[in-house]
């Protein structure tokens, strides 16, 4: 095997009632939670495997009492803290810059107030992003944004969560760019420089798709493919990692909740693909998944992986913002 390169692994910890009120749901602003069900269970499997990984923190979350000392553990087991709005609302990228400030500001004193660690990354809810976002980013001192995801599939995805949901037109059109659009197939898969207005940068660390054809092997769909035929999965997680190491493409690769999670844990969350799953095979075909991905690369938190990067800036292409 040819020397082995750096990964970066994320999870972005979107709650229940963040995923009830993106589907436009009842009871969403009650907050229910499964944070002290879900996040024990998560860091022992990651230390046995001996992972460390960039949380995606909802900074409503982080403000709530309740959830404080299980975002602890997150610091405790040595993983990263990175931000993941505020609200969680994947129409960040409408908001104005005084909002997107705002959105930025209240997460990032939120998350550093309940786990002891400032978010250094950031990922936008359902990977919305906006030049302005970037800009506040920048102007905050971050190291990176995670928010790009290269694919022509996202317009599908928006189809069919549509179909799953009784939204109104008013949810319908806050939601319209959710997953983005087709061209968002044609941005780069490896990372690179935001070339910002007076000469400034932020690195941004896109979720990996496959390289030319753009399709996602993120857990989610890799745990759909796993759930008609695991050999399937693995066959296509190998080709994916294979043609990545061999174009020299970066790899940032990223986790769900409901990646770890059966239907029982979730209500009212059924529909997700894979969700039909039990625990137990679910479990199985994740720790395939990462077994495999730990044969290719060495599998770093994005900060971590982040400042790999900033070893060879120039090897990096430089992005105009607007």
């Amino acid at each position: 095997m040819s020397e082995r390169k750096a990964a970066g692994i994320s999870f972005d910890l979107d709650n229940l009632w963040s995923y009830l009120k993106t589907h436009g749901d009842p009871g969403w602003d009650t907050y229910p939670s499964y944070l002290d069900r879900l996040l024990p269970d998560v860091l022992d499997l990651f230390g046995r495997r001996g992972l460390r990984v960039s949380f995606f923190i909802v900074g409503r979350d982080a403000a709530l009492e309740k959830n404080r000392a299980v975002l602890k553990l997150i610091a405790e087991a040595g993983h990263e803290a990175g931000n993941h709005s505020f609200d969680h609302e994947p129409w960040l990228h409408r908001k104005t810059k005084p909002e997107i400030e705002a959105e930025i500001g209240r997460a990032e004193t939120a998350i550093t107030e309940a786990t002891g660690l400032r978010p250094r990354g950031f990922r936008g809810p359902g990977f919305s992003w906006s030049p302005d976002l970037i800009e506040v980013l920048a102007a905050r001192g971050y190291l990176y944004d995670a928010s790009t995801f290269p694919t022509f599939i996202g317009p599908l995805g928006r189809l069919y969560y549509f179909a799953q949901s009784s939204l109104s037109e008013r949810q319908r059109e806050e939601r319209r760019k959710l997953f983005g659009g087709a061209a968002e197939g044609l941005r780069p898969v490896r990372p690179y420089f935001w070339r910002l207005r007076g000469g400034t940068t932020l690195l941004e660390i896109p979720v990996t798709t496959l390289p030319l054809l753009k399709t996602p092997f993120h857990l989610s769909y890799l745990l759909y493919l796993g759930a008609i035929s695991p050999a399937a999965m693995r066959t296509y997680l190998r080709t994916a990692l294979a043609a990545c190491r061999t174009s020299r493409t970066g790899v940032s690769f990223l986790l769900h909740p409901l990646d770890f999670l059966a239907a029982a844990d979730a209500p009212g969350l059924g529909f997700f693909p894979a969700m039909k799953l039990d625990r137990r095979k679910k479990r199985a075909l994740v720790l395939d998944a990462l077994d495999i991905f730990s044969e290719y690369f060495d599998i770093l938190p994005l900060g971590a992986y982040a400042e790999r990067c900033f070893d060879a800036p120039a090897a990096l292409p430089r992005k105009a913002l607007r």
